[in-house]
């Protein structure tokens, strides 16, 4: 075998020096002369297909595959390079990226509308995370890339923001009554989002593999009303812990031995009406009268006599 058929021999190969190409074709512009007996060298986490005559001829995963022909040009394993074979053919190889891409971001361009039970009509921001991986490269292809020489994960992201703001619409107005419910329920509301986007994806031959929710915000005025409804149920709670304290209190005093326990006993029962009713009572400021400069006695007389 001699040196001088080595330049026949075409190696077909792509790194993805971006990180964001899901699809590559080879060659970008449009369909090359590739070889028969051309090389093409599919990496662990790439999968590859071959366009002839407009049609997808094979799929192949990892490895060294060579080009050869039979009623159909298909890519097979063999052990020996076809060296002398030479003659052009006029095809096109996608290769496709089929790791999983992190961390894509989604959110909401303008507020969406919410009916809140509690705040009545509001709009609502969501932002949140997704990854996304092609699982059939061919039905994504053909279904979503087309003609076109590189799809990146830029493409992809414009499709499903809207998409994901879409369903996340869908979704709170069907089962969330009020933001108030809302803390706690990221995870949830995350899973059964995630649940309906992959039927929706998986007609592109996708896999959402992940979706996160990082923030729903609604205006700055209702989570103010939100904040203001915390503080007020803090105050609360603070006001029916010192009403439990005074009860204990009082009914550890009334279990003292001795003719003292049971006096203060008898004190405590009836002050306990008094103490709580005044609890209970909205406060409201004294109404203090004008100062006139003359001292009066009259309700301290009666004392000193």
């Amino acid at each position: 075998m001699g040196t001088d058929n080595m330049f026949f021999l075409e190696v077909i190969e792509w790194f993805d020096e971006t990180g964001r190409e899901l699809i590559h074709r080879i060659s970008e512009g449009g369909s090359g002369e590739i070889k028969l007996g051309a090389q093409l060298v599919v990496r662990e986490s790439q999968a590859g297909v071959l366009f002839y005559k407009g049609k997808a001829c094979d799929a192949f995963g990892p490895g060294r595959h060579t080009m050869k022909t039979g009623n159909i040009p298909v890519l097979t394993k063999i052990l020996a390079i076809p060296w002398a074979m030479s003659s052009p053919l006029r095809a096109k190889v996608y290769l496709a990226n089929m790791k999983v891409f992190p961390n894509l971001k989604w959110g909401t361009r303008d507020p969406v509308a919410f009916k809140d039970s509690e705040f009545g009509l509001i709009r609502l921001r969501a932002h949140g995370l997704f990854n996304i991986q092609v699982v059939q490269p061919v039905l994504f292809i053909n279904s979503l890339v087309g003609t076109m020489g590189k799809y990146t994960t830029e493409e992809i992201g414009e499709y499903l923001k809207r998409v994901i703001v879409s369903r996340l619409n869908d979704y709170l107005g069907e089962n969330l009554d009020s933001l108030l419910n809302l803390p706690g329920r990221y995870d949830d509301i995350s899973t059964a989002l995630q649940e309906r986007l992959q039927e929706e994806v998986s007609r592109f031959g996708l896999c959402l593999t992940h979706l996160y929710i990082t923030s729903i915000t609604p205006p700055s005025e209702v989570q103010k009303a939100i904040d203001d409804k915390s503080r007020l149920s803090v105050i609360q709670d603070l006001d029916r812990l010192v009403k439990m304290k005074a009860a204990m209190a009082m009914e550890k005093a009334t279990e003292s031995p001795g003719d003292a326990g049971s006096g203060m006993g008898m004190g405590l029962g009836l002050m306990m009406p008094a103490m709580f009713a005044d609890m209970f009572r909205p406060r409201e400021s004294a109404a203090v009268g004008p100062v006139t400069g003359k001292t009066t006695c009259s309700a301290v007389t009666p004392l000193l006599q």
